[in-house]
């Protein structure tokens, strides 16, 4: 007789399998999908990099203005993929929850880990390229910019796991979302340094966990760099716990209607 699984066993093999469907879909249903997701970042780069050459400027807070562009959009795609993606993890994955196994957070869990995966590869490819232009792209403080990239992930999964619960039960909703977040793009200092902002608007801004994030990420990669000094890691990881607690929180109380919607 085989042995009996445990709860964690089944739960492991439904991540495994959820993992390798997400990832044969996101990154093979397509001839063109590798090209996407390195166009975008490398668009948004170029583009913000003709416009700062344009106006003569070479440096921003004491960093080469090529390296404070790319790792802060990586920064703000590392927020902004991961929550996107798994808020729409469950209309995605609807057909799956016939089997019992399968449950509305196992989707947006392994959804939001392969979001950061790739994202994290994506950087990488993208620094080597930078480093070929004669970019310096190593990080002075190599695991205070994975701190940051982390803290911002963890951001994102909590942002992902609230509204797509949210989502779920108020459909319009996720059209405001996704309005909301080309703004967030401008005030997260993704194209301006967040210290140029004079008081008390930056108090404001700073309310935005990601904005802390993006600084926290530049001032790993250059210790120099003239970071906002109310930047703060520990506001990142408190707003990220807090708001993965709530998603989870809400994915409990709303299970069975996830799943019967």
């Amino acid at each position: 007789m085989p042995a009996a699984r445990t709860p964690a066993t089944i739960t492991l093999s439904v991540w495994k399998a959820l993992f390798l469907r997400e990832a044969l879909s996101r990154l093979f249903s397509g001839r063109a999908v590798w090209f996407w997701l390195l166009a975008e970042p490398v668009f948004h780069v170029s583009y913000m990099l003709v416009i700062f050459t344009a106006i003569r400027i070479t440096s921003v807070g004491g960093i080469d203005t090529v390296i404070w562009l790319m790792v802060g959009m990586l920064a703000f795609f590392m927020f902004r993929n991961t929550g996107t993606q798994v808020m729409n993890a469950i209309s995605a994955n609807r057909a799956l929850f016939t089997y019992r196994q399968v449950t509305p957070v196992d989707t947006t869990l392994v959804r939001g880990g392969l979001e950061g995966t790739l994202i994290i590869f994506i950087a990488g490819i993208l620094l080597a390229g930078a480093s070929l232009f004669g970019h310096s792209v190593v990080p002075a403080d190599p695991l205070a910019v994975l701190e940051a990239f982390f803290g911002l992930w963890l951001v994102g999964m909590g942002f992902g796991l609230t509204t797509s619960v949210a989502g779920e039960l108020v459909p319009e909703l996720r059209r405001i979302i996704e309005f909301v977040m080309m703004p967030l793009y401008m005030i997260s200092g993704v194209i301006f340094p967040i210290s140029v902002v004079p008081q008390p608007y930056r108090d404001w801004l700073l309310l935005n966990p990601v904005a802390h994030g993006l600084e926290a990420v530049r001032l790993g990669f250059a210790p120099h760099y003239h970071a906002v000094p109310e930047l703060s890691i520990a506001y990142i990881y408190g707003f990220a716990l807090v708001s993965v607690f709530l998603g989870l929180a809400l994915h409990r109380r709303f299970a069975l209607r996830l799943v019967t919607q």
